[in-house]
């Protein structure tokens, strides 16, 4: 591989680069949140059930959380490039079928396409770690990580309004465009994938995790429907459970993981990966209960039977915090450490929560609880990259970031679950709205979390200061020879030299 560029004179292509990515991390933030609000709109225009119509959700969930893993690894070779374009060509397409009033099914497999989309994040961490020196390459993937958090807020907003304004199906016309413009300025601007030696694609492991994965999302999303007691949702998950443990011991064994589960064996990369998967949980937990409270009926007497378009905008301060979190995180990084920075994230996170559980009884509560959450979740998805791309070799940073984001995708569904059961059993019989008390027992369930989510990056890494050693001068299983890692530290010796990067 060729070590990134040294600083200069830079082209408009290169200056362009930088945007070009952050503007991908934006479309899947729009696509992950573009059918939350549109689901009852779906229910009554097409004649199905609210239960079916969550389908426009959890389809493009379920298809990123299995696509994103065979993309990150595939992205790790010389397909990178053809890789992204070819995702933004499925997004595009599935953003077009799903728009023309074709009907429900045709909806759902135009959602399905557009979660291919939610496979892009890390293969544009990886262009960044590749294509840009250093002193650019860090604060662009800090940057990147914090996007996919911050446009979930700006997500909502847009598309109820557009959905409000100009029918149901003009918010998927409106994902066309931008995925249009995406794919016009990726084909213009992305740099050629560095020279790898491709790896054989783990179709066995593939396999494996997307059944497991599929199996596990579908008895989350379906757990309300079939009830928590069921048979069919108990056989459903107990083989999923069988599956990952299958894969697991599947890809120990191979010498082409798909993803390379040893690098876990670093606390730093075993840290990332344990808090993207319980800040994901805590981050939706938190968000589901504001939203749905939000547009809760007033005659309740906690709700503010807001419109889609209100709730939307109760997030904007989610958005914005995380975004200046983006930029705060990296500095306090470099005056502290890593693991100063993802505790102290995840106690901001408990103050809005615990914040929410005293107090959610004005709008403006709300507005400031959501503010204090994307201050304290931002700077947790602003360090996690950094910890991972500083612990493992280069080539391996696509699959590392796909894996990370996979749990971050499997954190969402836990969290949005969690709160919809806490809400349920709190709910009288007949009812269809469960009582106030539901919600403030639902936020002291995330303040748990988020407790628990302190003690794991204090206790778990001892030793973030100095990450353990990457052979990156070692040709590895899944790639050739490699001479330098894209983040600043270079191996200069042969087998057996060490590099420890300064995660402080």
């Amino acid at each position: 591989m060729e070590p990134p560029a040294a600083a200069g004179p830079q082209s408009l292509q290169q200056r362009a680069l930088v945007p070009v990515l952050v503007f991908l991390g934006m479309l899947v933030a729009v696509i992950s949140s573009l059918g939350a609000p549109l689901v009852p709109t779906i229910a009554a225009q097409d004649h199905v059930s609210p239960g079916d119509a969550q389908w426009s959700l959890t389809v493009t969930l379920l298809v990123g959380t299995v696509a994103t893993p065979v993309m990150g690894r595939l992205g790790d070779g010389p397909s990178r490039r053809r890789m992204i374009l070819g995702a933004l060509v499925a997004v595009l397409a599935g953003s077009v079928l799903a728009a023309l009033p074709l009907g429900f099914g045709c909806l759902v497999t135009g959602r399905a396409l557009q979660g291919l989309g939610l496979g892009l994040t890390p293969l544009a961490i990886a262009t960044a770690r590749d294509a840009l020196p250093p002193e650019r390459s860090r604060p662009t993937v800090a940057l990147l990580s914090v996007t996919t958090v911050a446009g979930v807020g700006l997500g909502y907003p847009i598309t109820g309004l557009i959905a409000q304004s100009l029918g149901l199906h003009a918010g998927f016309w409106f994902g066309a465009a931008v995925c249009a413009l995406a794919l016009v300025a990726a084909a213009l601007v992305l740099p050629p994938a560095p020279r790898r030696t491709a790896a054989p694609l783990d179709m066995p492991g593939a396999l494996l995790l997307g059944a497991a994965l599929a199996g596990l999302l579908l008895a989350l999303s379906e757990a309300e429907v079939w009830g928590w007691a069921s048979v069919r949702l108990l056989v459903l998950a107990g083989l999923s459970l069988l599956l990952l443990g299958a894969w697991v011991a599947q890809q120990l064994r191979t010498a082409h993981p798909l993803v390379d589960l040893r690098l876990t064996r670093n606390r730093t990369v075993l840290t990332a990966d344990v808090t993207a998967l319980v800040a994901g949980a805590g981050m939706y937990l938190l968000m589901t209960l504001v939203t749905r409270l939000v547009q809760t009926p007033r005659d309740t007497g906690y709700g503010f039977g807001a419109s889609v378009v209100v709730t939307g905008l109760v997030l904007l301060p989610f958005s914005a915090a995380s975004a200046v979190a983006g930029r705060v995180a990296p500095l306090v990084v470099r005056r502290t450490s890593s693991a100063l920075v993802l505790a102290s994230g995840c106690a901001v996170s408990l103050v809005a929560a615990l914040a929410f559980a005293v107090g959610h009884d004005r709008l403006w509560q709300l507005f400031a609880v959501m503010g204090v959450a994307g201050f304290g979740v931002g700077c947790l998805f602003a360090v996690m990259p950094a910890l991972i791309t500083g612990s493992v070799p280069a080539h391996e940073t696509g699959s590392a970031m796909s894996f990370n984001q996979v749990l971050r995708y499997a954190g969402y569904s836990a969290g949005s679950v969690l709160s919809a059961t806490v809400l349920q059993a709190h709910t009288p019989a007949g009812a269809s709205v469960p009582t106030g008390g539901g919600y403030r027992a639902a936020a002291l369930l995330s303040c748990g979390v988020w407790a628990a989510m302190i003690l794991v990056t204090l206790v778990l890494p001892r030793a973030l200061r100095t990450a353990a050693p990457v052979p990156d001068a070692v040709p590895s299983r899944t790639a050739g020879p490699v001479t330098g890692t894209g983040t600043g530290t270079q191996s200069v010796g042969g087998p057996g030299t060490e590099r420890r990067e300064a995660v402080r």
